[in-house]
């Protein structure tokens, strides 16, 4: 079978992908409503629906629970020495267990207006209440002002709260008390208003005729004057389980049922009080199964929007110790470069290291770009011998007798069957004469002084192989400029770094150069689970063979070197569709050549030092915080509708300002302008998406082992179309 023949690629997984992100996009919604950060109404004007007052004639202190479902309203009091304490905004897990003991010492009985979101926070304590004998009442879903929310929210509130209710204990309430009330007298018209609206809904509406507001920093002795009843009049006591420090609460409770049994009092809840029937109702098993959803939804959510949080928090500090680090290792690795020159280099002394070098160009459907990449490594300004040999691999254009054409002294043209890149390489390998082999992409132009430069570390006999510096020769479009950024930022810094560490994973397969012991040495053949090409010293293991290589090459114990002025110029891809297929086919790759190669982590010399020192890296840089970067995106978004939006900007300023100082610093290394920069904070939307989802699509492809093959991807014959020289 043809090695470019794209295969079909595995894509049931996108809809997995989908969903989970739906479904994480969905409980963050539930959450972040919890939160209400981004529908805090308090400052919002009342509603005036319903009247601009309320009928005073018919509300009265002593008579606090209200049936507003006909068209005048009906009142009610407690019984005398009949007392319902009420507790709102619980259920809370420090505070209303405390409440509970007490009731429970007294043999008291006492009715919570809960919040729906913390029912489905603490479902425990929700039901211990009701084991206890106690009473459910609603007090919204999140504690909004029924007065002040449209009439959408009024309804979401209320069914969401009793929605958590079924989840949870299995019933509904009929019972509300609308948060922010107190007593009947405090009622203003859209208070009334909201409160009808409720009643017409089937809600028997709970005020209080003595607020304690043990909330405004009372003393227990204050709480309990405020509650205790005149005479022998009952009441509702309005108290609260949540919501700050309910210590004096809490204390309070005990001396008023102390006071109240001393007076011949019963504390009951107000169901029991006004022997009401049906004010707690089971639910179906439909309504059942939906509350639980919701409450899972809130619990999940709350987990995720934790969890998110510290990843965010681990993430940024990865990317931006990684940034920081590779600017002082880069820093490190100039200094010493330029102590290494000075002690001499292939143009300063003369007699310098010029051996014989054999050039390999693979080449499948270049015929764009073949021409000014042959011409670049004629003209080479390389004293010693350099021989060219170009490898057609079957190519269906015109690529090998555009090749022959030039008729190009020291160029040899090889063609063969269509069998794959490592292939191509394996058969110029073996054609090449020469012991210092540089290996040229087909779509990549050399300036004059690259090969002199590219060769001149193997002047250390302890060097392998050499990795040049790659340029995006395209880059003037907002697609190449940000390929421009990464391959400046992030692929030759990595390099600086690797090179310093003694542990380079990859020698670019667009400029690279080996010695052909090095490579003798990483070709085993007897090595467990390793195929070759035709016998020769680049694997078919993996569609990333010069990752794959070079791993074998550090395994063997040869070092590996970055020589940053040993430039060479590459068409990158100049659509999304183009750059997907190329990064798609090197993430995988590398993926197979970790795989490959993870027994270097727990070997010893130099085998051992560049498992464990590269494999590592390239797990959490290239792997796992690619893989974690869709939901760390929804959390942003998430930040930003529902938390502190300046912050989540200013983390993301502070981010992007501190690539652009790196990037800045990368570019000067470089002798590059500046002027690409701009569109970094643009990569951030469009260029690292497209990226992280090459990984999920690697991910899968590796776990599913779907094959895939290598292809060429398609060129646009940039260097064709002027001179090659021009790029420098």
């Amino acid at each position: 079978m043809a090695r470019h023949l794209r295969i079909r690629e595995p894509r049931h997984h996108w809809l997995l992908v989908g969903l989970l992100l739906a479904t994480l996009v969905g409980v963050l919604l539930v959450q972040g409503y919890v939160q209400r950060s981004w529908n805090d109404l308090s400052d919002a004007p009342r509603t005036t629906a319903g009247g601009d007052r309320a009928p005073r004639q018919a509300l009265r202190n002593d008579r606090p629970v209200l049936d507003l479902s006909g068209d005048r309203p009906n009142t009610a009091a407690m019984p005398a020495r009949t007392v319902a304490l009420t507790f709102d905004d619980g259920p809370d897990p420090r505070w209303t267990p405390r409440i509970l003991d007490v009731l429970r010492r007294h043999h008291a009985k006492a009715t919570f207006f809960v919040l729906g979101s913390k029912v489905a926070a603490e479902p425990a304590l929700a039901r211990r209440i009701v084991a206890e004998g106690h009473e459910i009442g609603s007090h919204t879903y999140t504690h909004v002002d029924l007065a002040r929310t449209p009439s959408w929210q009024r309804g979401l509130e209320l069914g969401l709260t009793q929605k958590a209710l079924a989840g949870v204990l299995g019933l509904h309430t009929h019972l509300l008390r609308p948060p922010y009330s107190a007593t009947p007298s405090g009622l203003t018209g859209s208070d009334y208003a909201a409160a009808r609206d409720a009643g017409r809904a089937g809600y028997l509406v709970v005020i209080a005729d003595h607020d304690t507001r043990d909330w405004d920093d009372l003393s227990e002795k204050q709480i309990v004057a405020r509650a205790m009843p005149s005479g022998q009049r009952g009441a509702v006591v309005l108290m609260h389980d949540s919501g700050g420090d309910r210590s004096r609460t809490v204390a309070a409770v005990d001396q008023l049922l102390t006071r109240l049994n001393e007076r011949g009092y019963r504390a009951t809840t107000v169901s029991d009080a006004l022997h009401l029937r049906n004010t707690a109702v089971p639910v179906s098993l439909p309504e059942r199964i939906a509350g639980g959803t919701v409450v899972a939804a809130q619990q999940v959510g709350r987990i995720a929007a934790v969890g998110l949080t510290y990843a965010l928090a681990v993430a940024g500090v990865l990317t931006v110790a990684r940034v920081v680090i590779l600017a002082a290792i880069a820093r490190l690795h100039v200094g010493r470069t330029r102590r290494g020159r000075r002690r001499g280099g292939p143009d300063r002394e003369p007699g310098w290291y010029y051996p014989p070098v054999s050039v390999v160009v693979p080449a499948y459907n270049e015929e764009a770009g073949i021409a000014a990449t042959v011409g670049s490594l004629v003209r080479t300004t390389y004293p010693g011998p350099v021989e060219v040999i170009v490898v057609d691999d079957g190519s269906t254009d015109d690529t090998a007798r555009i090749a022959r054409d030039l008729d190009l002294p020291g160029v040899t043209v090889l063609s063969q069957a269509n069998a794959g890149k490592p292939a191509a390489l394996n058969a110029g390998i073996a054609y090449a004469r020469h012991e210092i082999l540089v290996l040229v992409d087909g779509d990549t132009v050399f300036q004059p002084d690259t090969i002199g430069r590219l060769v001149a570390p193997f002047a250390n006999p302890a060097v392998g192989a050499v990795s040049g510096n790659t340029k995006v020769g395209n880059a003037g479009g907002i697609l190449g400029r940000w390929q421009h950024i990464e391959y400046v930022i992030g692929f030759n810094l990595d390099r600086r770094m690797f090179d310093v560490l003694e542990c380079m994973p990859t020698v670019p397969g667009a400029i690279g150069a080996f010695r052909r012991q090095a490579l003798a040495d990483a070709a085993d053949p007897e090595a467990p689970g390793s195929t070759y090409a035709m016998a020769g010293p680049v694997s078919i293991d993996t569609l990333a063979e010069d990752t794959d290589l070079t791993m074998a090459v550090c395994r063997a114990g040869w070092r590996v070197v970055y020589e940053e002025t040993a430039r060479a110029w590459t068409e990158a891809p100049s659509s999304l569709r183009q750059l997907w297929r190329q990064r798609y086919r090197w993430c995988y790759g590398t993926l197979q050549s970790m795989w490959k190669h993870r027994r270097a982590l727990v070997e010893r010399g130099p085998s051992g030092r560049f498992g464990r020192r590269a494999l590592p890296y390239l797990t959490v840089f290239q792997v796992v915080l690619p893989l974690l970067a869709p939901a760390v995106d929804v959390f942003a978004l998430y930040g930003l509708f529902f938390g502190e939006p300046a912050r989540v900007v200013a983390v993301w300023a502070a981010f992007v300002a501190v690539q652009a100082l790196v990037g800045a610093y990368a570019l000067r290394l470089d002798g590059e302008r500046l002027t690409p920069l701009w569109t970094l904070p643009l990569q951030q939307f469009v260029y690292r998406q497209l990226m992280y989802l090459v990984v999920i699509q690697s991910m899968v492809t590796a776990i599913a082992g779907a094959p895939l093959r290598w292809h060429a991807i398609r060129r646009e014959g940039t260097f064709a179309r002027r001179d090659p020289a021009s790029a420098t």
